[in-house]
């Protein structure tokens, strides 16, 4: 049984929020607009901030369901627990249903920290503000998000102990992982900001790889 959720939470993250909102509602792959990504940034970036938003919503309860759901059906100990959310980002990032494509991962671990730690969330989500829309930098906010979060969990209530810190460590060293295209950007003077919307899909898009 506790398998069987494990493959579950993988399918629950797979879900390719922002593929299907394009596709079904606007008739674009977004996989060939903007960057590329299937992440609400480039969703903002190419369908639009109402197009953006659910994505952001499904996104985090895609890591949010299966740590709150699986953990009491499972009936195992905190490293499942731990397992399920891992296994969420990673269909979030790694969707079977696209190519093994994906977001970044920020808003479906957001969910999974929001079940288990949410004050570190509130915190991150602050953090985020604080540096996103100064630098106008999606990719800057998320990256120094992602450094913080373990900061964060151990200055806040939380469940699962040392465990949950050094699971938040191993995860915000992937999430920056997943933004070297981003931070070599940044590097070149390249990366663009936050608020500049992409040309429609009729238009042709933006080149591949100039956001989060």
């Amino acid at each position: 049984m506790t398998y069987v959720l494990l493959v579950l939470a993988y399918v629950s993250g797979s879900i390719p929020t922002s593929f299907l909102i394009g596709k079904v509602f606007h008739g674009i792959d977004l996989r060939e607009h903007g960057s590329g990504n299937l992440g609400a940034t480039n969703a903002f970036r190419v369908l639009g901030m109402k197009s953006a938003l659910p994505v952001v919503l499904v996104d985090v309860a895609k890591g949010f369901l299966p740590v709150w759901l699986f953990t009491d059906l499972a009936g195992a100990g905190f490293g499942w627990t731990l397992a399920f959310g891992a296994a969420a980002i990673m269909g979030h990032m790694f969707s079977a249903w696209v190519g093994f494509r994906g977001g970044k991962g920020i808003a479906t671990s957001a969910g999974v920290f929001l079940a288990l730690a949410p004050w570190a969330v509130l915190g991150g989500l602050l953090v985020w503000c604080a540096v996103t829309f100064p630098t106008g930098y999606v990719s800057v906010g998320s990256i120094v998000t992602a450094a913080t979060v373990p900061l964060l969990v151990a200055l806040t209530p939380h469940e699962g102990g040392a465990s949950l810190l050094w699971f938040s460590g191993a995860l915000a060293a992937f999430v920056i992982w997943a933004h070297r295209g981003n931070i070599r950007r940044l590097a070149k003077g390249e990366e663009h900001r936050f608020g500049r919307r992409g040309r429609s899909a009729e238009g042709g898009g933006e080149p591949k790889g100039f956001n989060a």
